[in-house]
């Protein structure tokens, strides 16, 4: 990790845990803006919010970290009670943090029937060369399979002898990806339901998509990272998440 930014976001997000003021200090609280809609905007003092959340000793684990442009990506893991995985999406102005997205999910301690977590694998940026290129194949991929659908695609944007798994409930074989993706819901929608892709962002071989559709016909949020070698994915891990009505918002930014 040698970005500053990479450092700052990381600090911040340690600040969880360890509950020192200083870690918020990246960001601009006046500008501020969030969106998480379980928390009310940065103007109520995360330094305090940090120090209350410290005594309840959590912990915060930052598996893989990194920067697009204005953007700090991060993929993490947290204990508040219980496990938590989740991907926390920050925007810099001005050499500050500005804007916040995050997409949680309670995370399942055991391996998938592959034998992977939905966290481990490789975390460090390799063909920082071929950013754009695997930004370009990813968006790709998620309109024209995840969104509209059409899986007899999938095995030219995967490599499916090399493919790796992480979410907790497939395997590394594709026929798993391919049967989640198409298991119809009752009206005709898909139980897997993607219907707009928000932001894709990239630093070497990972790449990150934020998506928004339905699971089960409950609206929600994908967020996906894919690793990439060879002009094809070969890595995945994700969580998905419940969007709030908006009744229950604490702020008016929007999930995305």
């Amino acid at each position: 990790m040698t970005s500053t930014r990479k450092r700052q976001i990381h600090d911040l997000l340690k600040g969880i845990e360890t509950g020192d003021p200083a870690a918020v200090e990246v960001v601009n609280e006046t500008k501020y803006i969030q969106h998480n809609p379980h928390n009310r905007e940065g103007s109520a003092g995360l330094a305090e919010l940090f120090g209350r959340l410290a005594q309840t000793s959590p912990r915060v684990d930052i598996v893989r970290i990194f920067e697009d442009r204005d953007y700090v990506f991060a993929h993490t893991e947290y204990d508040f009670d219980e496990l938590v995985i989740g991907f926390e999406v920050f925007r810099f102005e001005d050499g500050f943090a500005v804007e916040h997205w995050d997409n949680l999910q309670t995370m399942v301690d055991a391996p998938n029937p592959s034998g992977h977590t939905m966290n481990d694998g490789p975390t460090e940026v390799a063909d920082l060369d071929h950013t754009e290129a695997n930004r370009g194949l990813v968006r790709s991929f998620v309109k024209e399979v995840l969104i509209d659908g059409r899986l007899e695609r999938l095995g030219e944007y995967v490599d499916a002898p090399a493919y790796i798994e992480h979410n907790p409930y497939l395997s590394d074989d594709l026929s798993g990806l391919r049967s989640a993706l198409s298991r119809g819901a009752p009206g005709g929608s898909r139980v897997v339901d993607y219907q707009r892709s928000h932001r894709v962002l990239a630093e070497g071989d990972f790449v990150l998509t934020v998506n928004e559709g339905f699971r089960s016909g409950v609206h929600s949020s994908f967020y996906d990272l894919f690793r990439v070698a060879n002009g094809k994915v070969v890595e995945h891990w994700d969580t998905t998440a419940e969007v709030p009505p908006r009744s229950e918002w604490k702020n008016d930014n929007g999930k995305f």
